[in-house]
């Protein structure tokens, strides 16, 4: 029976014997997760940025993932001023991690003990993860306009429009292009909601 991609023994087959095991055996961890995620056909963007958080949480533990514990999660995310949307993100990392590198498919809890006495286990769960709450999470002053509030906008902004074609002050046709660039960047990004471009960020 073949082994899975990111497989301790696949990945630790023909490794020499390091003076420290702990960080040899934290980066053949993140080596095989990075294996799983390319056969799972995921970005490597999203995989980048899931062992981004990884390492960020191993730095602020100081400890390797067989060592940590669930306080020590809550301790990271509680002293990080962080939305409500990075919070799960990252807690999804970190749990995603977890539960491929105790998957004993992978074989990496027999692998740990063998080298260094102790398994992995999950530390994220229902106690002490955040839950998807609201359709937007972010900070509520980066929250993107409802279709109420966007038509208010073009209504103001065409309202611009005519006021300053009818005065004797110049500005008529930079109200113009900046009415019409609106509608049209609202236009695009409903034609093409995966590939939008930059919002348009405004103060009400």
């Amino acid at each position: 029976m073949g082994r899975s991609a990111g497989s301790a023994a696949l990945v630790l087959v023909g490794a020499a014997t390091p003076l420290r095991p702990e960080p040899a055996l934290f980066e053949a961890m993140l080596e095989g997760w990075r294996r799983q995620d390319a056969a799972r056909r995921l970005s490597p963007t999203i995989t980048r940025c899931r062992e981004r958080v990884v390492r960020r949480f191993q730095e602020f533990t100081g400890a390797w993932p067989w060592e940590w514990r669930s306080e020590q999660l809550e301790a990271w995310v509680s002293q990080g001023e962080w939305a409500h949307a990075t919070i799960r993100n990252y807690e999804g990392s970190i749990a995603l991690f977890l539960a491929y590198v105790c998957d004993p498919r992978y074989e990496w809890p027999q692998a740990c003990v063998e080298r260094v006495g102790a398994a992995p286990v999950q530390i994220c769960h229902e106690g002490n993860t955040a839950v998807h709450v609201a359709e937007y999470e972010g900070r509520p002053g980066r929250r993107p306009l409802t279709r109420l509030e966007l038509q208010a906008l073009f209504d103001t902004a065409d309202g611009a429009v005519d006021d300053a074609a009818h005065s004797a002050r110049k500005g008529w046709l930079a109200a113009f292009r900046d009415a019409s660039a609106w509608q049209s960047a609202d236009n695009y990004n409903t034609a093409h909601p995966f590939n939008a471009i930059d919002e348009v960020s405004v103060a009400i």
